[in-house]
């Protein structure tokens, strides 16, 4: 069952991020996020979204993009270990497009790295209907590229320019 993430949840979601290899720092920042989220007026845009299955297995987050046209970033997708290659996080990445295109988004960004151990990440976005829009080499740190996928949820005719 997928459903809104409640305070409640915060626990699991951080062991989550925990099990599938967030560093300390990481888990920290997720632990602030979600403090923020649950403190914070949560008819905001972003959205966290729970995959439940008599406990928590998996978690996405997803926010807007500042200063576009509808344009989202999925920020976070993470299923439990043994929980994984069950066809969840396709379903849970499915959710979030159907989410987003309800309220009208018209695309949505999703990072990674480059490291050879997310290739099976990379995949995965591939095999979703994504495509690599960008690499910004050594991001995250020296040898490690973040990789931008994209896909677009809503097409609609660009804009002509007026010059």
């Amino acid at each position: 069952m997928i459903r809104p993430t409640t305070p409640d949840d915060t626990t699991a979601l951080i062991a989550i991020a925990d099990a599938i290899g967030f560093q300390p720092n990481e888990l920290e920042e997720l632990s602030k996020m979600l403090a923020d989220y649950f403190s914070s007026d949560r008819d905001s845009d972003r959205f966290w979204i729970a995959d439940d299955d008599n406990g928590l297995v998996g978690v996405a987050y997803c926010e807007p993009e500042r200063m576009t046209n509808r344009t989202w970033n999925l920020q976070l997708i993470a299923i439990r270990p043994d929980r994984q290659g069950q066809g969840r996080g396709a379903t849970l990445l499915r959710y979030v497009e159907q989410t987003l295109t309800a309220r009208g988004g018209r695309m949505l960004l999703v990072e990674t790295s480059g490291l050879p151990v997310f290739e099976r990440t990379r995949a995965f976005y591939a095999k979703c209907g994504y495509e690599e829009e960008a690499r910004i080499r050594d991001f995250y740190a020296a040898g490690d590229d973040k990789v931008v996928f994209r896909k677009v949820l809503h097409n609609e005719t660009p804009r002509k320019s007026l010059k």
